[in-house]
Parts: C-alpha cells; sequence; structure tokens
C-alpha cells in the first residue's frame, strides 16, 4: 500500500511546509515561522503569492518598502526572539533578490537566522532571456541569485518540486543549529513554481522543533577547569552567544559566586542589567575604561559566545601576549581562535558543568571589587560627558543619557552604524535584560529603522523600540517609518543631525587625512559655507509618523516624555556635535598609506606600526 499523497504546485507545497513547523518559547508552543516580508514581482507573485495569500490567517504577509530593509526587519525580529523563531523574505528576480543580500550578510555576520526566498529565472530556459536576467555567457545555469552563495549558511535553487522534501529541513535546521546559525537562501525557479507534484501527506505533518544543546567535550571540559584554577586575574567576556543560550543567569551566578568580572561585547550587550553586582562595562575599541584595564590584567579570559571581533580585541592588542584564553562556544570555529582552550558547547549548559566542575574554587578576593572600583570610575567618567551643559549644540554622549533617562526598562534601544554604536555602547545603561540591540557584527547602516519594525513586532506591544542614527544613515533607508505606521507597529525615532557621517570623518582625520566627502562642509556642493539640512520632521510627517524637532536636550526631554505617550511611530531631531565624543583607550588596527607627502599621514603611519607591534599574534 503506497503514501497517501496530496496534490500541490511546488509553492503551494512550500507554504504548507511552513505552516506545519513549530517551536516552543518559554514552554508555549508556536509557529516557527512567525510572518513573511514580501515586495512581490515576476518570480513571486503568480505562484508564490498565490499560496501566500490562502494561509494569511496563519501565515501573515508584511509588505515591505525594500528588500533589503524588509529582510532587516526579518533579522532584527529574530534577534529580539533570541534565534528562536524566524521570519521569510520573499523578493522577485533580479534587483529585488540582489537587494536582499547586504541584508543576509548582516545576518550571516551576526550569525542570525532568517529564511529567503527569492524568484529566478526559468529553469527551461525556453524564453530566455527573461526580464532582469543577467546572462553568463559562458554558464546558463548562473543567476543573480548565486550571489548568495556567498553570504548564506544554506543554499539551494529548486529545479525540481521534489526537491523540497529534502532542501526545507536541511534549510531549516541549518538556521536553528547553534553552531551553524546564519541566513538560509531558496531560489524558486518561476515554471518550478507552478509545477503540480503529488507530495506524500506526512511530509506536511505538524513538527516541533528544539534548539540542540551540545555538551562540551569532558577533556577540554577539564581542561579548562585547571586553567581556571590556577588563575589569579580571571575574567569572563560574555557575548552574544550567551543571550541566544539564554545563559544571562547562570553566566551571572557563576561569575558572582567565583568572585569573576564580567565584561561584556557589543553583541552581548544587555544580557546583564548596566548595575549587576558583577556587570563591569563594555570591552573594546568602543569599550570601557574598566573593562579594557581588566583585559589587559587578566591571565585566564573565559571567552562565552563571542567570535573574539576586532572591536572586542582591540585588533588583540587589548590582553596580554601570555594570556590564556578559555573558549565556550557552540562553534567549532571561533572556540579555537588565538591557542585557546577550546570548549565546544552550549553556553547554558557548558558553564553549568564548569562551575559543578571547579567544586569551591574562587578567584582571589580582592579581584572582583578591584574591577568594581574600576567602573565607579568609568561610571563617573559617563556622568561627566552626560552631565546637561549649557554648550549650544549637545554632543551624543548627552543625547544618550537624556533618552537613557526617559526611556522605560523594557524599551529596546536600537543602532547600527555611524557614531552610534561607540557612543551607546559605552553610556547606554541597560536597565532590563535584553533590551539592547546595536547591530556591530556587519555595522550595517540602513538597519536601524528596519530594525525597529521588526523589534516591534516581536515586542508585541512590551516596550517600544527606540531607535538611534545620524542624519546619514537615516537618509540611507527611512521607508520603513511608513511601515510601521501602516502596520501599526510603533517606534520612537531619534535622529541626531551631526552634518553627515562624523565618526568616519573624524577617523580619516584622525588618520592624517583632511576631512575629505564625509561631513557635508566638506563635500563636492554649491554652498560648503551652508550645506542643506533635510527637514526630518516634515519628512517622517509625510510618512504619516509623529514628528518633533528640538533645539535643546530640554527640548529633547520634553519630546521623548510626548513619544512615549504618542499612537504611532514619533521621530525626534536634534542638532549633535560632530567633534565631540566619550573618549576611548583600545587600539585599532586600520590601513594607513605607506608612503605619503603629507606630514600628518606620516606620523599616523608610525603611530600604526606601534599599534602592530603590540598585537598578539595568534595561530
Amino acid at each position: 500500500m503506497g503514501q497517501s499523497t496530496i496534490r500541490l504546485t511546488m509553492a503551494q507545497a512550500l507554504v504548507r511546509y511552513l505552516c506545519s513547523q513549530f517551536t516552543e518559547i518559554d514552554g508555549a508552543r508556536v509557529p516557527l515561522f512567525a510572518g513573511v516580508f514580501g515586495i512581490f514581482g515576476h518570480g513571486n507573485v503568480t505562484c508564490l503569492s498565490e499560496a501566500l495569500e490562502a494561509v494569511q490567517d496563519r501565515l501573515p504577509t508584511w509588505r515591505g518598502q525594500n528588500e533589503q530593509s524588509m529582510a532587516l526587519a526579518a533579522i532584527a525580529f529574530a534577534k529580539a526572539k533570541r534565534r528562536r523563531q524566524i521570519m521569510v523574505a520573499t523578493s522577485s528576480i533580479g534587483p529585488g533578490a540582489l537587494n536582499m543580500v547586504t541584508a543576509a550578510g548582516t545576518a550571516h555576520a551576526n550569525r542570525l537566522p532568517v529564511l529567503l526566498i527569492a524568484g529566478d529565472t526559468f529553469n527551461n530556459r525556453l524564453p530566455d532571456p527573461v526580464l532582469q536576467q543577467v546572462e553568463h555567457f559562458n554558464n546558463p545555469t548562473t543567476t543573480v541569485n548565486d550571489a548568495f552563495k556567498a553570504v548564506t549558511r544554506y543554499w539551494d535553487r529548486i529545479t525540481h518540486p521534489a526537491q523540497i522534501i529534502q532542501s526545507l529541513p536541511q534549510a531549516i535546521a541549518a538556521m536553528l543549529d547553534p553552531a551553524d546559525c546564519g541566513p538560509a537562501f531558496i531560489g524558486l525557479p518561476q515554471d518550478t513554481q507552478e509545477i503540480a507534484f503529488d507530495y506524500p501527506e506526512v511530509f506536511f505533518e505538524e513538527r516541533v522543533w528544539a534548539i540542540p544543546r551540545p555538551r562540551a567535550d569532558r577533556d577540554a571540559l577539564a581542561k579548562a577547569i585547571a586553567a581556571l584554577k590556577a588563575a589569579k586575574k580571571p575574567l569572563i567576556i560574555a557575548g552574544g552567544g550567551v543571550r541566544y543560550s539564554g545563559a544571562e543567569n547562570a553566566v551571572a551566578d557563576f561569575a558572582a559566586a567565583r568572585g569573576i568580572p564580567v565584561v561584556e561585547t557589543i553583541a552581548g550587550k544587555g544580557g546583564l542589567t548596566h548595575f549587576h553586582p558583577v556587570h563591569c562595562g563594555p570591552i573594546g575599541i568602543v569599550g570601557s575604561t574598566s573593562a579594557n584595564a581588566l583585559a589587559a590584567e587578566a591571565d585566564v579570559i573565559l571567552a562565552i559566545g563571542t567570535r573574539l571581533q576586532d572591536f572586542t580585541t582591540g585588533s588583540w592588542t587589548a590582553f596580554s601576549p601570555a594570556a590564556q584564553f578559555i573558549s565556550i562556544n557552540a562553534a567549532r570555529f571561533d572556540a579555537i581562535k588565538h591557542r585557546a582552550i577550546a570548549v565546544v558547547g552550549d553556553a547554558l549548559e557548558t558553564v553549568t558543568e564548569l562551575d559543578a566542575g571547579l567544586a569551591d574554587w574562587r578567584a582571589p578576593a580582592a579581584l572582583l571589587p578591584h574591577a568594581k572600583a574600576l567602573f565607579a570610575e568609568w561610571n563617573a567618567l559617563l556622568d561627566s560627558h552626560q552631565a546637561i551643559t549649557n554648550a549650544p549644540i549637545p554632543s551624543y554622549a548627552q543625547v544618550i543619557g537624556v533618552m537613557n533617562k526617559t526611556a522605560k526598562p523594557n524599551d529596546t534601544l536600537i543602532g547600527a552604524a555611524g557614531g552610534t554604536p561607540g557612543e551607546i555602547t559605552k553610556g547606554w545603561r541597560v536597565k532590563d535584560p535584553n533590551t539592547f540591540d546595536c547591530e556591530f557584527g556587519f555595522s550595517c547602516m540602513g538597519y536601524e529603522i528596519a530594525a525597529g519594525w521588526g523589534h516591534a513586532m516581536a515586542k508585541g506591544g512590551e516596550g517600544t523600540p527606540i531607535v538611534m542614527l545620524g542624519d546619514g544613515t537615516y537618509m540611507m533607508m527611512n521607508s520603513d517609518i511608513y511601515s510601521t505606521v501602516l502596520t501599526g507597529h510603533k517606534m520612537i525615532v531619534v535622529v541626531c543631525d551631526n552634518g553627515g557621517y562624523a565618526v568616519i570623518s573624524r577617523l580619516q582625520q584622525f588618520k592624517g587625512v583632511p576631512g575629505f566627502n564625509n561631513l557635508l562642509k566638506d563635500c563636492r556642493i554649491t554652498d560648503k559655507a551652508n550645506p542643506l539640512h533635510v527637514d526630518f520632521v516634515k519628512h517622517a510627517e509625510s510618512m504619516g509618523a509623529l514628528a518633533r524637532h528640538c533645539e535643546s536636550l530640554a527640548d529633547l526631554e520634553n519630546a521623548l516624555n510626548w513619544a512615549q505617550t504618542t499612537d504611532r511611530t514619533t521621530v525626534i531631531s536634534i542638532t549633535s556635535d560632530a567633534y565631540a565624543w566619550v573618549p576611548g583607550d583600545a587600539d585599532w588596527d586600520v590601513g594607513v598609506p605607506e608612503v605619503s607627502t603629507r606630514d600628518s599621514v606620516n606620523a599616523a603611519r608610525e603611530s600604526q606600526i606601534a599599534i602592530r607591534a603590540k598585537q598578539r599574534v595568534g595561530v
């Protein structure tokens, strides 16, 4: 007796399968795929949209304004859900698909799941070349969708309707694997989508997916325990993997019981609240003086759930060359970096086993009080930079201080590019766990407003996303202000207008190059003395948002309090200082010309050589 089958088009079968997948969050059974962001065109409108329209009560489809931004919103949703629930983003053929490549890179760099589905050219090639097809003269199987291969964890092109039976479970497994987590891409040729096939009914049975928690190797764990027991000045670096594992409390309790200070990466910020007894600040190039001082002193560094990016390590100048790393990570690739004792496993399970293995061992009693004293000095420095003054133009730090004061504990702060990441990583004092999202794995300009939409969906009204960005990023991608007004997903957007790309101008000039093509006044424009500034209030209002411009920090506080009471997305703009920054004390390795006619560049080159001399050499 054969299997029972159901005859569906490939597109219908794909959608039916997505609707049959579930997961559990805090004990509640929920759909694994919470919805679809879609912009339809030829390649996904005639077949895939037909299938999605029929299930919109179970798998809601939201129309984006730009393929890149809707995929970024999907990424932020997954981040807010701590990788436990996934959104789909679908586009048409050609430019629509390619617009999502940047978002795929953002998800890949940040190890975040999103399912990207794009139309593709005809598998039978009979009508070739079709509209928007990019032809490769020596390889007719290549389409623009091959561009996704460099920025996805799983990639497939469905050339026969039966292939989704094998492909879709593999795509989901890749997105949910803590070690391989990242975006999955499925290309759907137009003619394959339309074909009907007798699918086995068992393919559509409901399935509840669980995220695996791999245990560490016993020998590796024993080596880690021995190294910690020998440590005099241990330090914990908590990365994003701590949050995705749900290990925040376990790490905090472990650190408190063992007397070890905890510093955080940009992705890890928000796992602990700012004033938690073991929290000692963010580490690295945009980190705190307290965390960086502890890193320089540490003899054993327990790195949990971090890929040790250069902004965390100060381009590997932040640590003693003799320091021993212990790296707890679900991904082997990350765990073995820099001669670490690699403990490959889930953060929650591994920290629990590490704690049991340490028995009654504690770090020297003076270590944590010393760390908290350094952190107190850092907080005093923040206070001095965030203090209200009579300066005619407020600094980022002052704006952040007012925003922090008026934010509710469960509001989520969002940033990504420009001067914002450094300033919010240093200056935002997290009130509730998991209320901070600074996308700095890719530092993708344009993430911020789209991410606000994704966070608003994920939060479901429990707190408001607060997006902070500069004028440059606002100009790059702002259309999801309109999306949030249309869909009723409120956020607060604070635009700091500092006249261009101020932070990259800062780096440019710091390395000896005169200001050039970054600040508006340094660009090729008609009136350098009086460059035109955008009226962000009128622009936001034209998209249906409420908006207000602020002339002072007092105005800003009033506007932020007002924004908490509004019924829709609210945009607030304020002129900010392009030259005032909270100081940092970590080094960064960037390319500086080896030969130049400028004395300023030659001096910067010598400084860069000195930085590289301090780098810890990995293997």
